[in-house]
């Protein structure tokens, strides 16, 4: 890519399904695992912008919308174009005409002073283990369901609405489309392909007993394989998941703008769905 500055000529578009290839070339320069599928997630729930140079992708930035929360993700600036308030700018265009949304997103330490600069709150840390995953026998009944009734998502819907705020049936649809969902009494979690392998997430439980009997299914499930999860530290079971081979390999901050209040839940999400999505 030419990164002249006399032939620099840098517009703005809406993301859209032909930016995907230069958007997993940016994530890829990140080092982040993304494929092409993962980005199509991530967007079939999402609007967002795109920095072109000619029509080089240069910059992303993704919103998605559930109900009174917006997740924002995927911001990106390639590392020759960095310096120049780009990511400033894209973020502006997501943040425009949110005011009555809490916005969310988990921040890099590169990103961190930009998101504080326009209003964003840390409000914990999200911690990243990940690994060949160990087989486990669950300390709770937990089920595998083949096919995902209506009924059941509709269930499903309801506890991550009550434990995370976020009303994400689209999202929750699309996974149980690709992935494999497990079941138990007072929890549910969903394991589908991402990355380099596949990712547990979001498991949403009602106590910690009933989220290590999720985490073990998955991890039984997939036993041999690459496996991630993204865990909240105010609910994280670190060692727990190190038994079952996943080491702690990173992470984020997570960050809040104009944060809304809300009832209390006894069910809490033990695991994102995705940094990108809460």
């Amino acid at each position: 890519m030419n990164r002249s500055a006399t032939q620099e000529i840098l517009s703005s578009d809406a993301f859209t399904g032909r930016h995907i290839d230069g958007a997993v070339r940016l994530s890829r320069e990140a080092s982040w695992p993304h494929r092409p599928e993962d980005w199509k997630l991530v967007h079939s729930v999402s609007t967002g912008v795109v920095a072109l140079n000619g029509d080089d992708v240069v910059g992303t930035a993704l919103r998605s919308d559930f109900g009174d929360v917006s997740t924002l993700s995927m911001i990106i600036v390639d590392a020759r174009m960095r310096g120049r308030g780009l990511g400033r700018k894209l973020m502006a265009q997501m943040m425009d005409g949110t005011d009555a949304r809490e916005l969310r997103l988990v921040a890099t330490a590169d990103g961190l002073p930009l998101y504080e600069k326009l209003g964003f709150q840390a409000v914990g840390e999200i911690l990243q283990h990940q690994g060949i995953a160990k087989a486990a026998t669950p300390e709770r009944a937990v089920e595998e369901v083949d096919a995902v009734e209506a009924a059941d998502l509709m269930s499903f819907t309801t506890l991550d609405l009550a434990a995370s705020g976020m009303d994400r049936g689209a999202l929750l649809t699309r996974i149980a489309g690709i992935g494999t969902v497990f079941r138990a009494e007072g929890g549910f979690a969903m394991l589908r392909p991402f990355g380099r392998g596949q990712l547990v997430g979001p498991i949403v439980a009602r106590d910690a007993v009933t989220a290590r009997a999720l985490i073990a299914a998955a991890a039984s499930r997939v036993e041999g394989q690459f496996l991630r999860i993204d865990m909240p530290m105010n609910v994280a079971e670190p060692q727990f998941v190190e038994s079952l081979g996943l080491s702690h390999v990173g992470g984020g901050t997570a960050m809040v703008c104009g944060p809304k209040s809300r009832p209390t839940s006894e069910h809490k999400t033990f695991a994102l769905a995705a940094q990108a999505l809460g």
